[in-house]
């Protein structure tokens, strides 16, 4: 039996774990990823980063040439909106599923931005897809999913607002309500990616449309906002550790008495926040599949640097210095046992959707980027300064990840919840060690002894 290329990219162990899990479909789809990535993406990178203007007034207003044409062959190559499984949406999706993306996610990860937009499965669109396909109107979806999925638009999430702990949803304060026949937006957000590309086609604006309600998780909607409607006012580029990921960006956007018709409000009065903890469940895992790609790519680095004769330092291979050996072994111990959280995360959501894999992914979604910052930051430290230039990937790499950890939510936040969830197993636990002590009692009488621990 031939072996498959993604050997090259991910252990023999972990795939063959998962192997007998693909379809030969999804085999030969991941193959062609493959092939796809190595001759035509990664050598790309440099090349989009050389095509975007430096020039502030430019720089917002392009579309990459070479991105263009990469999704153009994608598509003819059928590698397109991979993430999407046809299992879960039948109309829209592809036949892969979720443990199946999760390795080709990986395999995007090694390539950015670039690579996971080349075949239109890039966030935030990822997200508003399937929110779109998920909950949007027959007719939403004819409008604003259908150019999504062609790759002819992109979009916009609006949740995280300035001024706001906007870690709990709840306390957004955007507002939304409803005037006759339309809904009027007033509201101040940032860090809205996808704000400030000029395909963008539409924000989907989370904020409070009932503030009253007894139901604090009842009180926000989420609502269509055309891009370019009156009051839309994108304020400004946010910078994450001085990246402007452009031409997408995070936009400071403030929302002045915009009014959008009564059909665009997505799903129902109150139900926003459904519609987040929907979203942001996959969305937390492609991040997460991605990363360990990242965090693999970022070890590769790190082996060609630290065997390079022409870095050698004192006379030695820097691999011959100090712990470097034993940090390439603690990061390929750390990236094989946060691939296997990854998987297990992405087979429990086949499973039982994102609602039934919480657990999995929220201890993923804490776990899996502060590995990949870690193993990050030994490459940049096998490096030197070149490690924190702008002359490899590293340090943006590392400003990806760490941006991770505050991104759908907070490290913080999910550990709570993973404690907390811990915590109801306790009284069950109680009792079945009780039940033990019982019949532990009865056999020591029963036998004569007395136990000593």
């Amino acid at each position: 039996m031939a072996t498959h290329p993604i050997v090259e990219y991910t252990s023999p162990s972990s795939w063959a774990l998962i192997e007998d899990k693909f379809s030969p479909y999804a085999k030969e789809t991941l193959a062609k990823l493959i092939k796809f990535m190595e001759e035509d993406v990664y050598p790309a990178v440099r090349i989009a980063h050389a095509q975007l203007p430096t020039d502030p007034e430019t720089r917002w207003k392009t579309v990459i040439p070479v991105l263009v044409d990469l999704k153009a062959k994608a598509k003819q190559l059928g590698l397109w909106n991979l993430f999407l499984s046809k299992a879960h949406y039948p109309q829209w999706g592809v036949p892969l599923s979720n443990l199946e993306y999760a390795v080709m996610a990986e395999v995007l990860g090694r390539g950015g931005q670039l690579a996971s937009e080349s075949v239109n499965c890039s966030a935030p669109d990822t997200g508003n897809m399937e929110v779109l396909a998920r909950y949007g109107s027959p007719e939403q979806q004819k409008k604003w999913l259908v150019p999504l999925l062609n790759g002819e638009t992109r979009s916009a999430f609006s949740m995280t607002e300035r001024f706001v702990a906007s870690s709990d949803a709840t306390n957004i304060r955007t507002s939304i309500r409803q005037e006759g026949n339309e809904i009027v937006i007033n509201g101040h957000k940032w860090y809205i990616s996808g704000a400030g590309d000029p395909r963008c086609a539409l924000h989907l604006v989370l904020g409070k449309s009932d503030a009253n309600n007894s139901d604090k998780y009842r009180q926000q909607s989420i609502v269509i906002v055309p891009a370019n409607h009156p009051g839309v006012k994108v304020i400004r580029p946010m910078k994450v550790f001085g990246y402007d990921d452009a031409p997408e960006g995070h936009c400071e956007v403030i929302y002045e008495n915009v009014r959008v018709p009564l059909e665009n409000l997505v799903y129902g009065w109150g139900k926003g926040f459904e519609i987040i903890q929907g979203r942001l469940g996959p969305g937390r895992i492609h991040h997460c599949m991605r990363s360990i790609g990242a965090a693999q790519y970022a070890l590769d680095l790190l082996l060609q640097r630290v065997t390079d004769p022409a870095k050698k330092t004192f006379g030695k291979y820097l691999y011959e210095h100090g712990t470097v050996v034993a940090d390439i072994a603690k990061s390929r111990a750390e990236i094989e046992s946060a691939r296997l959280l990854v998987l297990s995360a992405a087979l429990q959501i086949d499973k039982a959707k994102a609602k039934g894999a919480l657990k999995e992914i929220g201890i993923a979604k804490f776990v899996v980027p502060s590995m990949a910052c870690q193993v990050v930051d030994r490459a940049i430290q096998s490096f030197g300064a070149e490690g924190v230039s702008q002359d490899t990937p590293l340090a943006a790499l590392y400003a990806g990840l760490r941006t991770l950890r505050i991104a759908d939510g907070p490290d913080a936040v999910h550990i709570q919840q993973i404690g907390q969830r811990e915590l109801k197993r306790a009284p069950a636990l109680t009792q079945r060690q009780a039940e033990l002590k019982k019949r532990e009692k009865a056999l020591a009488e029963k036998h004569g002894v007395k136990a000593h621990l």
